[in-house]
């Protein structure tokens, strides 16, 4: 009996211990759990837009413990400080980029003789690592079509005609402010030019050979920058930004202004029942538009959406001209270097085509996402210097 009793006594024995492994371990992955919850309960969710994220933030942030809440203060004002030092050191690059201008502008001056034929240059050899030549396009239609007129240009002319014109005309963001009615317009656009201002602004000189539209030899547009902090957003900065641009007057031929367009309609007279022709001048898409900016109110508060979509793309495109175009002008020309919308749209297609090449059954899916949408470009991004 002894024996028997012994027995069942370590069976239990055994049963307890591994009930207390048991619990013990179960509260070991509490314990995990918990602590898990807790390094977890300020990860922002990922599905979450822009405006959500940061309101999720600022609530996250005023939950916290008082003296957590209180460091937070003290290393936004550490950040102020660190912003502080930023603008200054954009105020000396700004500086560093006038000086270094004058240096440019002599590698400009060759450029302008060289395209508008002042200046026939001898016959160099590239300074630079050739690449292999890639696969000829010219026998396909739409490539012979446009260089007909190409291979049509005599070997014994001058300089580069069309050296802007094709520029803008293959840089997505110009070609859309550019109309066929421009066109002949800017084929007697010389060269363009950036002149760097005292007070912290810069000017793009649009330089033209005489022509029958308008008698100015030089259309400007100024673009005012500035590197302060914002008092109200302070920790919205971002750098130097264009705030406002000032353009030119055109003085333009009688009859040859491109901005606007004169329509006439027939109208009956009411009384009389007669047919009178109504003329109207109402304003014309133009790229010559470009030197006629909306005005900015000293309140931000009075610009109106359709005002700020309209000098945001504005001051975009006074960016690229000064940072890329100008200084890039004939890699732009050959091709070397396309704007990122061009690259961003080669890549898509790409994903298209491989996804074209998935099986059938996986074709017939309806899909979802946004593959075929460009990307915005980041106007924020194209201010900063």
């Amino acid at each position: 009996m002894d024996a028997k009793k012994d027995k069942e006594d370590a069976l239990m024995s055994d049963d307890d211990a591994q009930k207390d492994n048991e619990d013990a371990g179960s509260s070991m992955s509490e314990n995990e759990d918990k602590k898990e919850l807790s390094a977890n309960q300020m990860v922002v969710p990922a599905y979450l837009n822009a405006f959500l994220r940061r309101q999720f933030l600022q609530e996250m942030v005023k939950s916290l413990p008082e003296k957590m809440q209180d460091r937070i203060t003290v290393l936004k004002n550490i950040q102020l400080e660190h912003f502080k030092l930023e603008a200054q050191f954009f105020d000396e690059v700004y500086q560093l980029e006038k000086k270094y201008h004058e240096k440019y502008q002599v590698l400009f001056e060759k450029r302008r003789a060289i395209v508008t034929g002042e200046v026939d240059p001898p016959k160099e050899e590239p300074k630079w690592k050739v690449e292999p030549e890639e696969e000829n396009h010219e026998d396909m239609p739409e490539f012979a079509k446009l260089l007909e007129k190409v291979k049509d240009i005599p070997a014994n002319t001058k300089g580069i005609p069309n050296f802007w014109l094709t520029i803008f005309r293959n840089t997505e963001i110009l070609s859309e402010m550019v109309q066929e009615h421009d066109e002949p317009v800017l084929q007697k656009l010389r060269d363009i030019t950036i002149k760097y201002d005292d007070e912290h602004s810069y000017t793009l000189e649009f330089h033209f050979d005489k022509n029958e539209y308008f008698t100015n030899e030089v259309l400007t547009k100024q673009y005012f920058l500035k590197s302060a902090l914002d008092e109200d957003f302070p920790f919205g900065f971002e750098g130097p930004e264009i705030y406002k641009c000032k353009g030119c007057t055109i003085n333009w031929e009688k009859k040859m202004n491109l901005t606007v367009r004169t329509i006439r309609k027939k109208q009956r007279h009411k009384q009389r029942a007669e047919l009178r022709t109504i003329v109207k001048v109402v304003p014309n898409d133009s790229f010559f538009n470009f030197f006629n900016p909306p005005e900015v109110a000293d309140d931000k508060e009075e610009i109106d959406d359709d005002t700020q979509g309209i000098l945001a793309t504005d001051f975009e495109i006074g960016h690229f001209l000064r940072a890329r175009i100008i200084p890039k002008a004939v890699l732009y020309y050959t091709g070397d270097v396309i704007d990122d919308e061009d690259e961003d749209d080669d890549s898509l297609d790409g994903e298209e085509e491989e996804e074209d090449e998935e099986s059938d059954d996986e074709k017939e899916k309806p899909r979802g996402g946004g593959g075929g949408h460009k990307k915005k470009p980041n106007v924020n991004e194209c201010q900063n210097q």
